[in-house]
């Protein structure tokens, strides 16, 4: 496994891919290339988090209308844009439309590998957030009605005894629901509890 993250470059010039994947190689990071965006959206449900350094003039799905589709997907991949010279215009667009930076042909290597690793550092929080997010979320969908039930009236503060009431059970199976609900939330406190319900947005802060 590489230390310093993993890089999609995508470009459909193969001079360019080669030279990328030999400097970014170099550096440490773990390269894979695309020849098109549309191989790299069909790849991405399974792509660990990295950097996407993408060309901005493609045939097909150029650099913009990539962005705008991950920008659709909520993908938190940071995106270097490439463009050629005298595309700044198009640069500023993929600016607005999420791309973290923009590199002009011909860039100094040292350049794209600090640009590289700034994107990583400022993406990942992010991406590893909404991996958690998404998992907690995974955790509330496994709970049954039932069990759903019962988590709100912990989160809410409420005893075993008045969720009892609250929906005509005995306290005694409320005890069942309740170590149900704390398995698989994978929570080992009422504590941890609240704080995953707050991340799956079951509580407002």
């Amino acid at each position: 496994m590489t230390t310093k993250g993993t890089i999609y470059v995508i470009d459909d010039d193969e001079a360019m891919r080669d030279s990328l994947n030999f400097l970014l190689d170099s550096a440490g990071f773990g390269v894979t290339l695309f020849d098109n965006a549309q191989s790299f959206l069909d790849a991405l449900p399974g792509l660990a988090f990295g950097c996407v350094v993408s060309d901005v003039r493609m045939p097909g799905i150029d650099g913009i209308e990539l962005l705008k589709r991950l920008k659709a997907q909520r993908s938190r991949f940071p995106i270097l844009i490439m463009t050629g010279h005298g595309d700044v215009p198009l640069a500023v667009e993929a600016m607005k439309l999420g791309a973290m930076d923009f590199l002009e042909k011909p860039f100094e290597d040292d350049r794209l590998v600090a640009m590289i690793e700034s994107a990583i550092r400022e993406g990942e929080p992010a991406a590893r957030n909404e991996a958690m997010g998404q998992d907690v979320a995974a955790r509330v969908a496994s709970l049954s009605p039932r069990e759903r039930q019962v988590m709100e009236g912990l989160i809410a503060g409420l005893s075993n005894k008045l969720i009892a009431r609250e929906y005509d059970i005995s306290p005694r199976t409320i005890e069942v629901y309740r170590a149900n609900v704390m398995t698989k939330m994978q929570a080992n406190s009422l504590s941890e509890l609240v704080r995953l319900a707050m991340r799956a947005g079951m509580l407002n802060d």
